[in-house]
């Protein structure tokens, strides 16, 4: 029980389960990356997997199609903005690049320090997907030219 590609249906199965999952583990990672093992370029990483996942197992044009090139490019983009952001932002309250609790914000200087650092996560976690992503297309999509 094959279809087309060659692909078996229990694997498409399987893959249509698991992705969420894989996706949500991504997001915990990148949460919790700076009390726990992880962070924000292994939840980048794994949350690229899992479309690369999609890919291989659904084919290159429904990935692209759920995750265009374009997005991807603005994902690198954003994410990048928010890791630099923040260390501009404590660069202009008077601090060095990425000193977390020099933000002027009206918290305890170890809850600044957490919110920036979840900040820088989620950036670095954002560019590393969409750079993952993008190698993988763009060195599958040479393979299928």
């Amino acid at each position: 029980m094959t279809d087309p590609g060659g692909v078996s249906i229990v694997v498409r199965t399987v893959s249509r389960i698991m992705i969420p999952f894989i996706q949500l583990f991504g997001i915990y990672t990148i949460a919790h990356g700076e009390t726990s093992a992880g962070g924000g370029f292994q939840g980048g990483v794994i949350l690229g997997t899992s479309i690369i996942l999609l890919s291989i197992v659904f084919g290159l044009k429904e990935a692209d199609r759920r995750m265009p090139r374009e997005l991807l490019t603005a994902f690198m983009c954003v994410g990048l903005l928010i890791y630099s952001g923040i260390g501009v932002l404590d660069l202009l309250s008077g601090g060095r690049y990425l000193e977390y609790s020099s933000l002027p914000l009206p918290l305890p200087p170890h809850e600044i320090s957490a919110l920036s650092i979840l900040g820088v996560e989620i950036g670095i976690g954002i560019t590393v997907m969409a750079v993952i992503i993008l190698l993988f297309f763009c060195l599958a999509g040479e393979r299928d030219a």
